[in-house]
């Protein structure tokens, strides 16, 4: 099976594992299922990293791919397909652009959504697969 981390998973992951569900820590320990982080994760943590919203624990954001691929997962690129199609992802309560992105690439890529966030369940109905 195919994962995608919501960016704060990603984040917990990094710095505050004790976090995360039992049923995550057990999907990060499967060697058989994929992980992916999403390169609209990054840019997201770069973002805020830059408007003083986040800190990252004496890190950079540029050193969170590398410490992403130490840890086995795998990146998740936006494509022009999935960028193009976005459109196609109604527009609920949830107009976090990043949220939706995630949900749509999630969608798009056939992949579950690892997150706590209530707010993705919106999407189920529309292909979402949320797991925490």
């Amino acid at each position: 099976m195919n994962y995608l981390l919501d960016t704060h998973i990603l984040l917990w992951v990094l710095f505050s594992p004790d976090k995360l569900s039992v049923k995550l820590k057990d999907i990060f320990s499967e060697p058989t299922s994929e992980k992916f982080v999403s390169a609209i994760s990054v840019w997201e943590i770069s973002l805020k990293y830059s408007m003083g919203k986040i800190k990252l624990e004496k890190r950079v954001p540029s050193e969170i791919p590398d410490a992403v691929l130490s840890m086995g997962f795998n990146f998740l690129d936006l494509d022009s397909y999935t960028a193009s199609t976005f459109y196609k992802l109604p527009r609920f309560k949830n107009k976090d652009p990043f949220d939706r992105m995630l949900a749509w690439q999630a969608i798009c890529t056939n992949y579950s959504l690892l997150t706590k966030d209530a707010n993705f369940a919106i999407y189920k109905d529309h292909g979402l697969k949320v797991v925490w």
